[in-house]
């Protein structure tokens, strides 16, 4: 008898209707993902954009004038170096020139802004005529922070040998980190027996109407200014510049110690620091900022530290010169808040300092802000120093500071108008570029 015939093997199997995409299939998928990265970008750049036209017209209306307390400046002995303190931009800038025009050997200069103004001139004529009395005089500024001065103030005489950090650099749109930094940096030594570092600019605004911090240092600790000067210099320097020797340094002090940030060497110690001292903390922790947009892990740290106890104070300007960077912050205001931390806003004037204290033990003084920029991006320099008279310097500082501050509160924080509210979160996308 014949065996039936099986069906073919094809017949076998259940049919799926499998309809692949057509090329106007795929073509809408990417246009609807383009429409979606654009949308992604451009509305937080939009709300950016608004907020900063909107602070325009305020300030305007009401610039950021008011007076500020200061304080004299104020010394401290650390081993063999002598520290002093400065709040005042005139006090300061008066013993920077009185330092250069002293000079017998050798001028660094290095700053991110550098105006054109009654200031800037000072500076600029102090440092050719030490250049025309035979002093070696070495000059940096950041080409980026200066766009809007004219080339013209950045002519100096042949002796005086000048370094501008440019504004576009080979990788910088592809290289990442290691080409994008800019050199946020403010520090003079002079004959490698004085040393100024902190967070002021060169000019008339920063003289009169920002509040800052600078430390001077006079002892075997410039050397920490001289190397990273010369470090950086020469790692930057063009083929006609000449080289600057490392000299070494026979002399160490281990509680007066620079972190300097290096993004061409992927190197960013500031931030290290920090969640080291804060980690230590037991009594309370004193930080001035002029833009604090901490990370998760800054923030988890601060946040501990109020758990256990500590006295955590952060000072911020209310109002700064960067208004998109103070909306990005308030976006961890309700986050510390709740988490113990006490929030103080600055009243009437910018305060840029760089600064904090902990536990009348440990402080730092330099450039660099607790931001992405600053922590993971920009060349920077900050001192580490543990020593209790600079503390308590520092501790006064802060306290005097605070007398022109209000404290924000939970409560006052919550009560905010809905428009913030919605603005800090459309605008928090921006939070990694700054």
């Amino acid at each position: 008898m014949p065996r039936p015939a099986l069906p073919s093997r094809s017949a076998r199997l259940p049919r799926l209707a499998v309809t692949l995409p057509t090329d106007t299939t795929w073509a809408g998928v990417r246009r609807v993902a383009l429409r979606a990265a654009l949308t992604a970008v451009a509305v937080p750049v939009a709300t950016g954009l608004a907020i900063m036209a909107g602070e325009r017209l305020r300030r305007h209306r009401h610039p950021l004038d008011a007076p500020f307390p200061t304080a004299p400046p104020t010394d401290a002995q650390v081993g063999r170096t002598t520290t002093t303190v400065y709040t005042s931009g005139h006090d300061l800038y008066d013993a920077m020139l009185e330092a250069i025009r002293g000079a017998k050997h050798h001028v660094f200069l290095e700053t991110f802004i550098w105006k054109a103004d009654e200031v800037g001139q000072a500076f600029k004529q102090a440092l050719a005529d030490a250049a025309a009395r035979g002093v070696a005089v070495y000059v940096v500024y950041d080409g980026f922070a200066n766009l809007v001065v004219p080339p013209s103030f950045f002519r100096f005489p042949r002796a005086v040998h000048v370094l501008r950090f440019p504004v576009l650099r080979p990788g910088i749109l592809w290289g990442g980190i290691r080409y994008s930094g800019r050199d946020h940096r403010k520090l003079l030594v002079v004959d490698d027996e004085v040393g100024f570092v902190g967070g002021y600019n060169l000019g008339d605004l920063y003289a009169a109407h920002w509040r800052d911090t600078h430390l001077r240092l006079e002892g075997p600790a410039v050397w920490e200014l001289r190397n990273s000067f010369v470090d950086f210099w020469n790692r930057w320097r063009r083929p006609r510049l000449p080289v600057l020797q490392d000299v070494g340094s026979p002399s160490w002090l281990p509680q007066l110690r620079a972190a300097r940030n290096a993004p061409s060497d992927l190197v960013f110690p500031i931030r290290g620091i920090y969640l080291d001292a804060i980690d230590r903390a037991t009594s309370h922790v004193h930080i001035t900022q002029a833009y604090f947009i901490p990370d998760r892990e800054i923030l988890a740290a601060l946040l501990a530290a109020a758990r256990r106890g500590v006295d955590v104070r952060v000072l911020v300007p209310e109002r700064s010169n960067h208004v998109v960077a103070d909306w990005l912050a308030r976006g961890h205001y309700a986050t510390l808040l709740r988490g113990g931390v006490r929030i103080f806003l600055y009243q009437g004037a910018m305060i840029h300092a760089k600064t904090a204290t902990i536990d009348g033990r440990w402080s730092t003084v330099g450039t660099a802000n607790i931001d992405r920029l600053s922590l993971t991006g920009n060349y920077e320099i900050n001192l580490e120093i543990v020593d209790r008279d600079v503390a308590r310097t520092l501790e006064d500082v802060f306290a005097m500071d605070l007398g022109n501050a209000r404290e924000l509160t939970l409560a006052a924080w919550e009560r905010r108008p809905a428009f913030q509210k919605v603005g800090e979160r459309l605008v928090a996308p921006l939070g990694p570029l700054l």
